[in-house]
C-alpha cells in the first residue's frame, strides 16, 4: 500500500509577505499571507515498498498558500488572490532578488544615482518652542 504524503513531509506553518492590487480600488498594498512549508523528512518512513522509494528520491520542499482571499485594506472589499502561484517549490524562491536589491541593480545598470531620501521642511518656529503654558 503506497504511504500518505503526510508520512514523508514536515508541515510547518509561517507568514509571508505578498503585494497586490485590490480589483475594485485598483490600489496595491503589502497583505500577510499564511503558507505552510512542507519539507522533506530527512529518511523515508517504515513500510516503504519500492514505488515509494522512487517517489521519496524525486520529492522537493515546497511552499503550499493556504489564504486564497484577502480582504482590501482601503476599501475592504474580499478579493481572490491569484491562483498562479498556490504552489511554489523552496528551491525556486532561493536566489531570488528581493524589490529593494532589484531595484538598486536596475538604478545602477541604467547609471542613475541612488535617490536620496526626501527631506522634510524644517519646522517653524512656533512649533519648536517652549511652551510657557496656558494663559
Amino acid at each position: 500500500m503506497p504511504l500518505d504524503e503526510r508520512a514523508l513531509f514536515n508541515d510547518k506553518p509561517e507568514t509571508r509577505p505578498g503585494r497586490y492590487q485590490c480589483p475594485k480600488c485598483h490600489r496595491t498594498n503589502d497583505y500577510s499571507i499564511r503558507w505552510v512549508r512542507r519539507s522533506k523528512k530527512d529518511r523515508l518512513p517504515a513500510g516503504a515498498d519500492e514505488v515509494d522509494r522512487a517517489k521519496f528520491a524525486k520529492l522537493r520542499d515546497y511552499l503550499l498558500r493556504l489564504d486564497d482571499q484577502v480582504a482590501c485594506k482601503t476599501c475592504g472589499k474580499k478579493f481572490e488572490i491569484p491562483s498562479q502561484h498556490s504552489l511554489v517549490f523552496v528551491d525556486q524562491l532561493e536566489g531570488l532578488p528581493n524589490e529593494e536589491e532589484l531595484e538598486r541593480e536596475i538604478n545602477v545598470a541604467s547609471g542613475e544615482a541612488e535617490p536620496e531620501p526626501e527631506r522634510k521642511p524644517a519646522l517653524p518656529a512656533r512649533f519648536t518652542r517652549k511652551s510657557t503654558g496656558w494663559k
